[in-house]
């Protein structure tokens, strides 16, 4: 098994970046206002649907057929995708996925190729990677155009420009965007949506290849799925010569009927539509209408690795809608550049640890990056249980830290030790409270240490350490009973 590399390592533990993040007042004001925006148009629509559970427990079911079955669909689907004029490769990683898709470009004589939104594409690396090879990658969604126009890395699954306002998009347009009329060019997003039109219009009628990911594989008929709201994806997989696929194994689905469930749960899980705008369906090649030839590169980079564990394979029923990044109460706070993948929010805080392995560095930090809530569970259209996998993966960072010095471990111990006897506990109790009498006097009111040295420091460095209680239950409830005791005498 291969560990997956690429864009979903991350280069700062979780902390670090997270603490940058927050610093930043407008970015947190832009996820406030476009995750509630997103949570509350898909709450109305999910609720327009009586068999709402009952599809996503089908959703669920038939992702956990695929996973079971993966070797035997993957190869039905291959068999399938060649018989109708496609070419399959396979890529173990990061590395080889964008070394056959550099190649096959290469071999069409094209420097520049165009791109449907794509996560498997920003997983590898491949636009860092083509360009390394001289060859300029162009993404044609607005929100993917911005980021890249920007310089910048996508901060959600769904919307990677989530992070921007109008006013600062409209300004990255003014000197990042070519030829564009800074006469017409307002913040309105009529204006926005004009001056990415006439600038990609251009880069669609004149491009050869292009590049899409795939939301389904169907393993009965070879087909590939991409859903999306603003027709670029359309034009990129009609007009080119060329169509190179970037499609993650675990994306398979058995047959054609099973769209019928993930056509619905998809886009009122991440768009908050009853359909998406969108729905392109192809198979293979078909004589004059569309590409003439079709490549296919099935990547696993690390799928296999998830694949194996009983309990974190869950992650790979995900279908990328994004539903939990905009209930989580992490996420809104810190955004997506916090996590340093192009998986962020929960699903990338189990995804990317996995596909990575048990050794990927600042990865290891990704598990803690959540407060256990459950929301994220409750809007998964699949029915990840994402807490259940965070505390799996802590779990598994403990057990490989076993044998090892633990300052946390020794002092459990000493607790532990301390409270299995009534009388030690009571002492430390009167201990814990005369000695945090000079604090009290310090933070008044609130009852809360914001800072403690070391070893403390490790818990107020994330969060505040509140005081003993000035009084124990058992005392209260002691000098409750003399009061009572001492007023039934004097009646």
């Amino acid at each position: 098994m291969t560990a997956g590399t690429g864009n979903i390592v991350a280069p700062l533990p979780f902390p670090t970046a997270a603490r940058r993040e927050l610093a930043d007042g407008q970015l947190r004001a832009n996820l406030r206002r476009a995750t509630h925006t997103i949570r509350d148009k898909r709450l109305r629509v999910v609720g327009e649907v009586p068999d709402w559970e009952a599809l996503r427990r089908s959703g669920a079911a038939i992702k956990d057929d695929v996973l079971a079955r993966l070797p035997e669909l993957l190869e039905q689907f291959e068999a399938a995708a060649t018989a109708a004029g496609a070419t399959v490769h396979w890529a173990r990683d990061s590395a080889e996925a964008c070394a056959v898709v550099t190649e096959l470009v290469r071999r069409t004589g094209s420097t520049e190729v165009v791109k449907v939104k794509s996560m498997a594409t920003q997983e590898i690396g491949l636009n860092e990677a083509l360009a390394e090879a001289g060859i300029a990658a162009v993404e044609t969604d607005l929100a993917e155009l911005i980021v890249q126009l920007a310089d910048d890395t996508p901060s959600h699954i769904l919307v990677p420009a989530i992070h921007y306002n109008r006013r600062q998009i409209r300004d990255i347009f003014a000197s990042r965007m070519p030829g564009v009329d800074l006469d017409a060019l307002t913040d309105d997003p009529p204006a926005l949506a004009e001056a990415a039109r006439r600038h990609l219009r251009a880069k669609f009628l004149g491009a050869k290849v292009a590049i899409s990911g795939a939301n389904f594989a169907i393993a009965e008929t070879g087909t590939l799925a991409v859903v999306e709201s603003e027709g670029n994806g359309r034009m990129c997989l009609t007009l080119p010569e060329t169509l190179i696929s970037v499609v993650g194994v675990e994306k398979l689905l058995p047959t054609f009927r099973d769209l019928e469930v993930f056509l619905q749960l998809l886009p009122r899980s991440s768009t908050g539509e009853r359909m998406n705008p969108y729905t392109s369906l192809w198979t293979g090649v078909t004589a004059g209408d569309g590409p003439q030839t079709m490549h296919i590169v099935l990547v696993d980079n690390g799928r296999t690795e998830t694949l194996a564990d009983p309990v974190g394979r869950q992650a790979l029923r995900c279908i990328r809608c994004s539903a939990c990044l905009n209930v989580c109460p992490v996420y809104e706070r810190v955004g997506g550049h916090a996590y340093g993948s192009v998986y962020p929010g929960p699903i990338g805080a189990i995804l990317s640890p996995q596909l990575t392995g048990p050794d990927s560095g600042a990865n290891r930090t990704l598990p803690y990056a959540s407060t256990l809530c459950g929301a994220c569970f409750d809007a998964c259209p699949v029915r990840i249980d994402i807490p259940e996998v965070l505390v799996h993966l802590r779990q598994r960072g403990v057990d490989a830290r076993r044998g090892r010095p633990s300052a946390e471990r020794t002092a459990m111990r000493a607790l532990s030790w301390t409270m299995r006897d009534r009388r030690r506990y009571a002492a430390a109790l009167r201990a814990a409270r005369r000695g945090a009498a000079p604090l009290r006097l310090v933070t008044g009111r609130r009852g809360q240490v914001r800072r403690l040295p070391w070893p403390l420091s490790a818990w107020t460095a994330s969060r505040d350490a509140p005081l003993p209680a000035s009084q124990t239950f058992r005392d209260w409830w002691a000098g409750r009973e003399r009061t009572s005791e001492k007023e039934a005498g004097g009646w």
